[in-house]
């Protein structure tokens, strides 16, 4: 009975691991509905200013900010990687990697210098392991996440393109689409691409006040921070769905592995009886 015994241990640690599973799928459900709510409450503000500012990229012409200009010649190269802060959501961190990976070695043999900025420790603890210049990183943002804990890492490249140390940002983050899809995203942050859904069919301008150099510069990096919050709270929300469902596919797996080690027991069990049976016939015969 030693294999009998082996298979009810791996029965009784598979039992606890599948409690784990549960318990971790039952609460990123919890999590969800309140990441999606954050989420779609962010949106409308990020949509308009997003709409504002891109018909700014093409208005007064008299003056242009800084991070409305593109480069001639892109020498160096940001981005924003946003992760999750703890495992077990399944490929959700890594895919994005996987996705960020290969335009990293194409700036490299350009010739292009990438610096990254890692708002996440799944993101800190994967690109300390690659030869990547890392600017700044930022952790445990908690369920809630405030704009006041990303403004220093934001800041850090905003003035990398103020002072032309850096000619183009990008944002890299999990869309979240639905509780079964999330989407790895990369988008140009700056220079600021212009506005899509209204065409400008001829040259006009806003009038400021007091002037369009302050507001302006106000204005886009509040677009900008927003940009980034925004990116944070979707990649939370696919964080609790991928989470969900990778904890949901544990435990059916869980589920199969038992009854398969409970029909090997039963099996395992049944041959020890048979042959307890038959020893105890061959004994009486024998007398």
């Amino acid at each position: 009975m030693s294999g009998s015994k082996e298979i009810v241990g791996q029965i009784k640690s598979i039992k606890n691991t599948r409690k784990v599973t549960r318990a971790l799928e039952m609460v990123s459900a919890s999590k969800i509905r309140k990441a999606q709510d954050r989420m779609q409450a962010a949106r409308p503000y990020a949509r308009l200013i997003r709409q504002a500012v891109g018909h700014l990229a093409l208005a007064n012409p008299e003056y242009k900010h800084p991070f409305t200009q593109g480069r001639t010649e892109i020498k160096r190269v940001g981005y924003i990687v946003i992760s999750s802060d703890r495992g077990l959501c399944g490929g959700l961190n890594n895919n994005l990697f996987r996705q960020l990976l290969p335009r990293l070695r194409e700036h490299q043999e350009a010739g292009q210098q990438v610096s990254l900025v890692l708002i996440g420790r799944k993101a800190a603890q994967f690109f300390k392991r690659i030869k990547v210049d890392i600017a700044a990183a930022t952790q445990d943002l908690g369920e809630q996440p405030k704009l006041e804990s990303l403004i220093g890492a934001i800041k850090i490249m905003l003035d990398g393109y103020r002072d032309g140390s850096l000619d183009q940002l990008n944002v890299c983050y999990n869309e979240f689409i639905n509780t079964m899809t999330q989407r790895g995203t990369i988008e140009q942050v700056l220079p600021l691409p212009p506005a899509e859904d209204e065409p400008m069919l001829q040259n006009w301008d806003y009038l400021y006040e007091p002037d369009p150099e302050s507001l302006l510069d106000d204005l886009l990096v509040r677009y900008i921070e927003s940009l980034i919050y925004e990116a944070t709270l979707e990649n939370l929300a696919s964080e609790h769905a991928a989470r969900m469902v990778a904890m949901k596919s544990a435990s059916d797996n869980a589920n199969n592995l038992i009854d398969e080690l409970n029909l090997a027991y039963n099996k395992a069990r049944q041959a020890a009886i048979t042959q307890e049976i038959s020893e105890i016939v061959g004994g009486a015969a024998a007398v």
